[in-house]
């Protein structure tokens, strides 16, 4: 079980701070839950503690972690199908999976495919909330300003 303080990642919203375990009532039903706050976009999530390991909610990636996903940036892109549906599906499977280093393959490769063919629309918005999720992970992890970690993701394909 988490704490009040800690910083957790919740998959498809990116990385945060609990900042109140609350009890609530949902629909005639009364729970408890984690409240959120997510720092990039400062946007408030309340989690029901009873499903936080079902949906993904995790620690922050340490160091070591950091170390990885910038590693993981720098590599070349991995074979992506041509299909765009299967890419697609493919790329958001990895993001819901919550895992950092699959979000970091999907930002690095949409990144890659930009710059060779272009993207769609639907894979420039996924780029975006992939980039968004990393962005927020790395701020949380190293505690470094917003700006920095985005200037860090950017550099990493410099």
């Amino acid at each position: 079980m988490f704490k009040i303080g800690d910083k957790v990642v919740y998959p498809m919203h990116g990385a945060g701070i609990i900042e109140a375990i609350e009890e609530k009532e949902v629909l005639g039903e009364t729970r408890q839950y984690y409240i959120l706050r997510l720092p990039v976009g400062d946007m408030k999530v309340m989690i029901p503690i009873a499903t936080c390991k079902e949906v993904g909610l995790r620690e922050v990636i340490d160091d070591n972690g950091v170390e990885k996903v910038l590693e993981i940036l720098r590599d070349k892109s991995t074979n992506m199908s041509e299909n765009w549906n299967k890419r697609y599906r493919a790329n958001l499977e990895k993001i819901k999976s919550g895992n950092i280093y699959e979000v970091a393959e999907v930002v690095r490769n949409l990144i890659s495919r930009d710059r060779e063919k272009g993207l769609s629309s639907g894979e420039r918005k996924m780029l975006e909330n992939a980039r968004q999720i990393l962005i927020s992970e790395l701020v949380l992890a190293t505690e470094m300003a917003e700006d920095y970690a985005k200037t860090m993701v950017e550099g990493a394909f410099a």
